[in-house]
């Protein structure tokens, strides 16, 4: 919708803004390597990404400068479905695809990066660490911000503990 319909993903956008909301998220929850893949698309990371994070961000700033209120666009990263720990897609891969996912929402002009709801530490290291790297590629420092997954049980998907996760994810800060 992106792409081929972004009157429709710009008029989401406007009502949530329409109603007071400080900020939205991009609409690129599946932009991602693992769920373009599944459609032959996944050399479509970055253009998809960065259409997602153009129109929040033009509706964003419109709306900024319609009230004198700042309104803020969240570039969100979702997880996809290939989880590296089962071994469904490699690490390398999924990282350098998360960093093109990022690289297109800061190019579209996202104000931060939301990882959101993964189910696997090595995904979320991925994700985050292709973050990174994208922030380190265009000079930013955007806020990051990171969801994970935990099931009723206390642990993620694969079984990992939060403590687990919080321990693993500690080097990248």
């Amino acid at each position: 919708l992106n792409v081929t319909r972004p009157d429709i993903v710009r008029s989401v956008h406007e009502a949530y803004f329409a109603v007071g909301v400080d900020c939205v998220e991009t609409n690129t929850f599946g932009a991602n390597y693992a769920a373009l893949a599944e459609y032959d698309v996944s050399e479509r990371v970055f253009e998809l990404s960065e259409a997602g994070a153009r129109i929040a961000r033009e509706v964003a700033d419109e709306y900024t400068a319609a009230t004198g209120q700042q309104r803020w666009v969240l570039g969100s990263m979702g997880p996809g479905t290939k989880l590296p720990t089962l071994g469904h897609a490699p690490y390398g891969t999924l990282r350098d695809a998360y960093q093109q996912n990022a690289e297109g929402l800061i190019a579209g002009g996202a104000d931060a990066l939301l990882v959101e709801t993964t189910q696997d530490l090595l995904q979320t290291k991925a994700a985050l660490l292709g973050a990174r790297r994208a922030m380190a590629v265009a000079g930013i420092a955007l806020p990051l911000i990171c969801s994970v997954t935990v099931e009723t049980t206390g642990t993620m998907l694969l079984g990992s503990e939060i403590g687990a996760a919080l321990t693993a994810l500690e080097p990248l800060g």
